[in-house]
């Protein structure tokens, strides 16, 4: 078992942030022993999200007296970018590399000529997409992400109980046939029981766009019981929703991520949950799979990375440990 730690991380986060500063991605970090030098390419700092991820590779570099260069994209809808900046980064020869793609296809081909070469590809958070990887000949050494079905069923079970096990509620997704908002949804049905869902839309992933649905879910379903979000930014939208309605504390909201807003919604009562998953945690996570392909040691195919609930009981403690997990979670790369 395995508890991380968050000492220092807030003064180290920028260290390695190369991202949107305008260095060159080809300067530094390339030199020394490849085999403790790896390179990190991840989505647009512009999100508290990735931020922390970064931040987590960071800590466990530091921890660990490896060498590892960030880079992100400038946002997270800036795919070409973000190709642009790994294939830098492959001429440099790391000795291992952890991305988080922003599409499933976006980093295919730069990933399949450092895979030809033999070096280590570990994919965290946002998965490749498998039939492109197979058709470019990629194979990545390992993948360390949330079980996004889970968290969503983790979700349900929660709302379940918030309702005493019977009630109506209403779904908010992501983007329309986004897999990560769908998987989420999906999970939140298998553990919901007895509730009955009225009504499922998409907001974007979008604060003010999911205040909006809400706002017109609750106009037309007086008597809703609960809302179900995909994040907690849509989440957020929804309690301000429901505090217009003047419903704070009689429509129970759940949402994912575990972002600090949000834990703090919850320590307040905005919120009724947030089923937290921790990109500090995959960051720190991704190095340590560099680690242990450098000593050669076998890696898992697939890690679940941890996720928690959190509500008023425990959110004083999940926010002190804030980004980091609160709980204890089983780590097979530690």
């Amino acid at each position: 078992m395995h508890k991380l730690l968050t000492a220092g991380i807030a003064s180290t986060a920028l260290a390695l942030t190369l991202a949107g500063c305008g260095e060159d991605p080809q300067a530094g970090g390339g030199g020394g022993d490849s085999s403790s030098s790896y390179a990190a390419v991840i989505k647009g700092l512009d999100n508290p999200f990735f931020q922390q991820m970064e931040q987590g590779i960071d800590a466990q570099a530091k921890d660990s007296d490896v060498d590892v260069e960030v880079q992100a994209a400038s946002s997270i809808t800036d795919t070409s970018g973000q190709a642009d900046r790994l294939n830098a980064m492959a001429q440099q020869g790391y000795g291992c590399y952890v991305v988080n793609p922003i599409s499933g296809t976006n980093l295919i081909q730069g990933l399949a000529q450092i895979a030809a070469q033999g070096t280590p590809v570990v994919n965290i958070d946002s998965p490749v997409e498998q039939d492109a990887a197979d058709k470019a000949g990629l194979k990545v050494s390992t993948y360390i992400g949330t079980d996004n079905v889970e968290a969503g069923k983790m979700g349900g079970e929660e709302m379940a109980k918030a309702l005493g096990g019977q009630g109506k509620v209403a779904l908010i997704g992501g983007i329309s046939g986004d897999v990560t908002s769908n998987a989420r949804l999906e999970g939140f049905k298998e553990g919901a029981g007895g509730l009955e869902i009225v009504q499922t839309v998409a907001a974007d992933w979008d604060r003010q766009t999911a205040q909006t649905r809400a706002t017109d879910i609750l106009s037309a379903n007086p008597d809703l019981a609960g809302f179900f979000s995909a994040n907690d930014d849509m989440a957020l939208g929804i309690a301000r929703a429901v505090a217009n309605a003047g419903k704070t504390g009689d429509v129970a909201i759940i949402g994912v991520d575990g972002i600090e807003d949000a834990l703090k919604a919850v320590e307040t009562g905005d919120l009724t949950a947030s089923v937290a998953q921790y990109p500090y945690a995959i960051g720190e996570m991704g190095v340590q799979a560099c680690q242990m392909a450098a000593s050669g040691k076998e890696l898992p195919s697939t890690v679940t990375a941890p996720v928690a609930v959190v509500t008023k009981d425990n959110a004083q403690d999940a926010l002190k440990a804030f980004p980091a997990p609160f709980e204890e979670f089983d780590n097979p790369l530690e």
